[in-house]
């Protein structure tokens, strides 16, 4: 997970958690990007620079705001690749053996074999395994994702894909235990938790700091921690379930931390999504107060 944190990640993570519904308002203005990535310590030249980037890989277009602003929008493929994301990053199912698996089979032409580079790594991005050379593996409920990704990509006329079930020889623990790297997979939740648990404690025991800003009596300040929160705990989190393609609980070991790390993430999203929408959304013109004037005597108004 290299690019944790970067400018062209966190923008990526701020449209997908605010930057697609109604009541923010899509494009976002460049100025409010600017404002809302100084929140988590990125500059404005290095927001600008990765928003060039963004736009020249085809997740960004440019687009007026109602206002006539200059904003950005996501592409049609940057939607379709956070609304795939959000079934693995917010409603990920339970995964059951009996869901069986994804094989895809893949045979790309020396002549093109940048091609064959990009599919590995996609699929690698998509969680799959190796069972084989030319062969990966996955749960059987990434298929559709899958076959989103590979359209999206054009890569569709170089692999085969199958639904199977584990037949032997080995027992489909062991398996497992090759076609991924359990270790390291353990070791990125093990890593989100010691990044965000303490931010969950923070919350849990500041709970009246909610209560307060959702009655008004309290600043922009909670909203603000709250976003800054969340926005780096998304940020760390959409990755994972990525890396951790969600196996069975049975042919995982004992002490997995997978499901620790779910539900922090789960309790941070919702306890700091919603609160934190309030530091997203436009801030409104302070009412400069009216000129005073003062009031005419008592024979004047006679």
């Amino acid at each position: 997970m290299a690019d944790l944190h970067t400018p062209r990640s966190l923008i990526i993570t701020l449209y997908g958690a605010y930057g697609r519904g109604e009541a923010v308002g899509a494009p976002m203005p460049i100025a409010s990007l600017i404002r809302l990535l100084a929140a988590v310590g990125v500059d404005a030249p290095s927001v600008r620079s990765a928003v060039s980037r963004l736009k020249r890989r085809g997740l960004l277009a440019p687009a007026r705001t109602a206002r006539g602003a200059a904003g950005y929008t996501l592409s049609d493929d940057a939607r379709q690749l956070l609304d795939d994301g959000d079934r693995r990053i917010y409603a990920r199912a339970e995964p059951r053996l009996s869901d069986g698996w994804v094989l895809a089979v893949f045979s790309v032409p020396e002549a093109e074999r940048a091609k064959r580079h990009v599919l590995r790594s996609r699929l690698a991005r998509l969680g799959f395994g190796t069972a084989a050379p030319g062969v990966w593996i996955a749960p059987g409920g990434l298929h559709e994702e899958t076959r989103h990704t590979l359209d999206r990509l054009q890569l569709t006329e170089y692999v085969d894909l199958f639904r199977g079930e584990h037949l032997g020889f080995a027992a489909t623990a062991d398996a497992v235990a090759r076609w991924w790297d359990l270790g390291a997979i353990a070791r990125l939740h093990d890593d989100f938790l010691k990044r965000h648990e303490p931010v969950l404690r923070y919350w849990q025991d500041h709970a009246e700091d909610r209560a307060a800003a959702d009655t008004g009596t309290e600043d922009q300040a909670v909203a603000e921690r709250a976003y800054r929160d969340y926005l780096l705990t998304l940020d760390s989190w959409r990755h994972l379930p990525y890396a951790d393609p969600g196996l069975p609980p049975e042919l995982l070991p004992p002490d997995w931390p997978g499901a620790r790390s779910a539900e922090v993430f789960a309790e941070l999203h919702r306890r700091l999504r919603d609160l934190g929408a309030a530091f997203v959304r436009p801030q409104p013109a302070p009412v400069e107060n009216p000129p005073h004037r003062p009031r005419p005597a008592a024979h004047d108004e006679a």
